[in-house]
């Protein structure tokens, strides 16, 4: 039987087949790049997204963000927290990041994580109102967000790849 947990779960992990999708052509150096009038690059959205997942996974589990993916200070193989931070501004600097191949094991570990806790998390806390920055909400609708936030954010990465040149990822 399909629980709400198991749902959530299978919800978020296919975060990590969509983002590995439109990945395809990038590499350490085309992945910071920024294409004129987007927002952010890549390296930047893989960052924020895995943050972001650790972030509410900690609401769920109680484990803080791992010191293995992140810092408070540039660090090597690390995002520095707040270059990926809401509102923070990319840079297009290859050294500012993990490289690409490292900042997606850091991705894949957000959302491993984020849907272990989702699997995890008894009935009694499915509903229970969590605040997220200045929302309050149940802790099933901060999952069923994050899924809508990777998705935002991986279609970022699906426009930048149009506006670089990049070839569809449907041809």
């Amino acid at each position: 039987m399909l629980t709400p947990q198991a749902l959530l779960a299978d919800t978020i992990e296919l975060s990590k087949v969509n983002l590995s999708r439109y990945l395809v052509g990038f590499d350490d150096a085309s992945s910071t790049r920024q294409a004129a009038n987007l927002p952010n690059h890549i390296r930047w959205n893989i960052g924020h997204l895995a943050l972001t997942m650790h972030r509410v996974a900690e609401k769920v589990d109680g484990k803080p963000i791992p010191d293995s993916d992140f810092a408070s200070t540039p660090a090597k193989g690390k995002f520095n927290t707040e270059s990926v931070s809401f509102g923070s501004k990319p840079a297009d600097d290859e050294l500012s990041y993990p490289p690409l191949e490292r900042c997606v094991e850091i991705y894949n570990a957000a959302v491993d994580r984020l849907a272990a806790a989702a699997r995890a998390l008894p009935d009694s806390r499915l509903t229970e109102m969590v605040p997220w920055p200045t929302l309050q909400m149940p802790m099933h609708q901060l999952i069923v967000r994050m899924a809508y936030h990777n998705g935002f954010h991986i279609g970022q990465i699906a426009d930048m790849r149009r506006a670089l040149g990049f070839k569809s990822i449907f041809a």
